[in-house]
């Protein structure tokens, strides 16, 4: 029988305990389908135009944000039963008890939006900048401060001169609708411009929005189709091909750090990140603990415009921190530092998988949105059939080869001692 007529007949007759806790994903589903946390704590593009309206008049003030009154009374007792019933001891029930708990988090989040209390749940969510590293190493805000201060050192005439070169959002509309159409053979997602967006971009199953009027770059091209397309959307529709789990279709909190790392890796392994790219997201890191030290969202959004982010940008970015949470400082979203934090964690993960052998582990986290805990215990669930095995993948997880011949590169590379160098260049001696 071929692996597919497996799945096939385990979907069909699950053993008892897969059965039960495939009801309960279900279930789980159903009562975090209106649990949006991003889209509910956004604000509307309203605001960033009289904002910036107002600063051009040299008028620079915080924006009023009302947020919308949410009651999930109902969607937590469901998920807390959800969790009860689960197995704790069961790589599934594990799954949903950790997972129904993340959601249960968000929807309290987005119960007491634009208070104080917002903060203390993204913090329960997505940690804070002061947290260290996976490894043990420095923490969030330390990295960002590398990052950026390698961004700021580096001798812009290197700069090619096509990165400079502006690319309109029609243009690259047209040019990721062409780049996805060859991958799938057919029109899967479709690439829609959208004027009310504050981001430049938001990825889902199968749409990718760009924000109509904004302008990319070349970078942007490639970061935006390794990372919302090749991996956010991807994982989103090899998660809906799960015949027994259509809870790893959805983006729960808790998949956030090893979504954003496992994005931000792709980008990294394909050449698709440059430095600018790393030194936005560390200034984001850098700005929340700003704002968890009492900088308000004025004084956030000078700090972008200070490292050189055009108003618009600087907005966008701003708020990004303050989405939920007071503007008076002290407070923040502390989502973005999840980029560092989880790229690390993915990239240590895919290196202890080509030491261990399992580099497949690498592959089977394209099979929908989970944690790098869920990938390794979910091992015996691809094994038997109950979870299927990703349909799409990108070309650099997929040639398996070329990956394991990065990694073993990194691995070795990292016992080099940089501070046992002498002055010379590397490789100078005699």
């Amino acid at each position: 029988m071929s692996p597919s007529a497996d799945a096939d007949a385990i979907a069909t007759q699950p053993s008892p305990d897969i059965a039960h806790h495939a009801a309960l994903d279900a279930r789980m589903v159903q009562a975090a389908r209106g649990i949006r946390l991003l889209s509910l704590a956004s604000w509307p593009v309203e605001l960033q135009h009289r904002f910036l309206a107002d600063h051009a008049r040299g008028h620079t003030a915080a924006p009023h944000v009302v947020y919308p009154r949410l009651d999930f009374t109902e969607a937590r007792r469901a998920l807390d039963a959800v969790a009860a019933e689960a197995d704790g001891d069961h790589p599934a029930g594990a799954y949903l008890i950790e997972s129904a708990a993340s959601w249960g988090i968000a929807a309290q989040l987005l119960e007491c939006l634009g208070t104080p209390a917002a903060c203390r749940h993204s913090i329960a969510l997505f940690g804070a900048p002061d947290e260290p590293l996976p490894g043990h190493g420095p923490d969030t805000r330390e990295a960002a401060r590398h990052f950026i201060g390698i961004a700021d050192e580096l001798d812009h005439e290197l700069t090619a001169p096509q990165e400079h070169v502006a690319i309109s959002a029609i243009a690259l509309q047209l040019q990721l609708q062409g780049d996805l159409d060859r991958f799938f053979g057919e029109r899967i997602i479709a690439v829609e411009l959208d004027p009310d967006m504050i981001a430049k971009a938001a990825a889902g199953a199968y749409r990718i929005r760009l924000r109509a009027g904004a302008s990319y770059s070349d970078y942007d091209r490639r970061q935006l189709l390794h990372h919302e397309a090749f991996v956010h959307s991807l994982t989103a529709l090899n998660g809906r091909e799960q015949p027994l789990f259509a809870s790893l279709a959805m983006a729960s909190p808790r998949t956030t750090a090893t979504q954003e790392g496992l994005a931000t890796f792709a980008e990294q392994i394909t050449g698709s990140i440059d430095i600018g790219r790393m030194k936005r997201v560390s200034l984001r890191i850098e700005a929340i603990a700003m704002a968890l030290d009492g900088a308000g969202f004025v004084e956030v959004f000078r700090y972008f415009l200070d490292a050189e982010q055009s108003a618009e940008e600087s907005f966008a970015s701003a708020q990004r921190v303050f989405r939920g949470v007071p503007l008076g400082g002290g407070h923040a979203f502390t989502k973005d530092g999840v980029y560092l934090r989880g790229l690390i964690g993915v990239h240590t993960f895919f290196r202890w998988a080509l030491r261990q052998d399992r580099l497949r582990l690498c592959q089977l986290l394209f099979a929908g949105k989970m944690t790098l805990t869920d990938v390794q215990r979910f091992e015996p669930l691809f094994e038997s059939g109950a979870l299927v095995t990703p349909r799409w993948l990108p070309d650099w997880v997929a040639r398996a080869n070329g990956l394991a011949g990065m990694l073993a590169f990194s691995l070795f590379a990292n016992r080099i001692r940089l501070d046992r160098i002498g002055d010379e260049a590397p490789g100078l001696g005699a």
